[in-house]
């Protein structure tokens, strides 16, 4: 049986990870020691996601352990023998990457190096994941031409019709020191890809969401604007007018790539990865149809400043990635999502009314 190990198992991406690899047959083993508790409070605890795993797939096996600690994440990968690695385990949010860089960065960039170099240390031949972001390019897409619409922001220059490639720039610009350590990890992933001959990619995600995200303010913009909307709390919209934009991909659609390229892997790619220009929404957008969804009228509130490093509009360009796995494809729309997102919300606050 094949093995695959997950790092930050727990969460959104890696969750879903675990589900979908398990029902190909292959044995799981997933890392998380719950730092999204740490980094975000008790609203971003995801051991419900851990038990849920251990109590319904019988391949997978947990793993209390810190990608920081690299004498631990060396021994477990040879210990192991993965003939996979999906690496999803992050510090993920932008925001709060200021007030805990020494965390940030030994998370996101010296947490990478180590299970990479595990991995060479193993094996040369296993096709190595890495869940990056589109914060790498910092807020460069800013500079883009934009025109302003009732609802939205939207590109006004053909070259983006599509969205953003690969090439994008990711020089000359503010990242946010969550961007700049996720821009190390990326930059690691890609040299071992090229330098080693490993096969490795980075999917610089747009907005990953789905139904067992955790959603907080600072990180998880679907999930927590449902949440609000539910619980009738006000959520406040920090500048562009609410009207920036962001592409949402479901978690089910990241772990189906990530098992089209396991099961097909390349050396050292990037990959734009996200809900296209399809599957684009702006906040205001995204308000009115949770309205329609759910019959709450949304409360917010609207402060005029914007996040630093955040981006006006942003959506990926997907020929690349398209092209290379053409047989991989999004399965879910942002109906389907906020659907998803609405119902496991409701379920979770009925649970805690009881």
């Amino acid at each position: 049986m094949k093995r695959i190990l997950v790092t930050g198992s727990s969460g959104l991406i890696g969750s879903e990870v675990c589900n979908f690899f398990s029902s190909k047959g292959w044995d799981v083993h997933g890392i998380d020691n719950n730092m999204r508790a740490y980094f975000f409070g008790p609203s971003g605890d995801n051991r419900r996601n851990q038990k849920r795993l251990e109590e319904q797939l019988a391949s997978f096996t947990h793993h209390e352990l810190d990608i920081r600690d690299r004498n631990e994440v060396l021994n477990l990968i040879e210990a192991i023998e993965p003939n996979a690695v999906v690496h999803t385990a992050a510090q993920p949010s932008h925001d709060k990457a200021s007030s805990i860089p020494f965390e940030d960065f030994d998370t996101n960039a010296v947490g990478t190096l180590n299970l990479l170099e595990g991995v060479r240390r193993y094996s040369k031949q296993v096709p190595f994941v890495f869940l990056s972001t589109n914060k790498v390019y910092g807020d460069r897409p800013n500079s883009i031409l934009l025109r302003e619409e009732e609802l939205r922001w939207e590109y006004d220059d053909p070259v983006y019709t599509k969205g953003i490639a690969e090439d994008f720039p990711i020089d000359q610009s503010k990242h946010s020191l969550f961007g700049a350590s996720k821009v190390a990890a990326d930059v690691m992933v890609q040299e071992y890809g090229r330098y080693f001959d490993m096969p490795t990619c980075c999917l610089r995600g747009g907005c990953l969401t789905g139904p067992n995200h955790a959603g907080v303010e600072l990180h998880g913009f679907l999930s927590y604007l449902i949440k609000c909307n539910l619980e009738e709390k006000e959520y406040t919209v920090y500048g562009y007018k609410g009207k920036q934009v962001r592409d949402n991909i479901h978690a089910y659609d990241v772990a189906n790539f990530c098992y089209a390229f396991a099961e097909a892997p390349r050396a050292g790619e990037v990959y734009n990865i996200g809900g296209g220009k399809e599957n684009a929404i702006s906040v205001l957008e995204a308000f009115k149809l949770i309205e329609s969804i759910s019959g709450v009228p949304m409360k917010y509130s609207y402060v005029d400043q914007n996040r630093i490093g955040d981006h006006i509009c942003y959506y990926s360009d997907l020929t690349k990635i398209k092209s290379h796995y053409s047989d991989w494809n999004l399965t879910k729309n942002l109906s389907d999502t906020f659907q998803e997102i609405y119902q496991a919300w409701t379920n979770r606050l009925a649970v805690k009314e009881v």
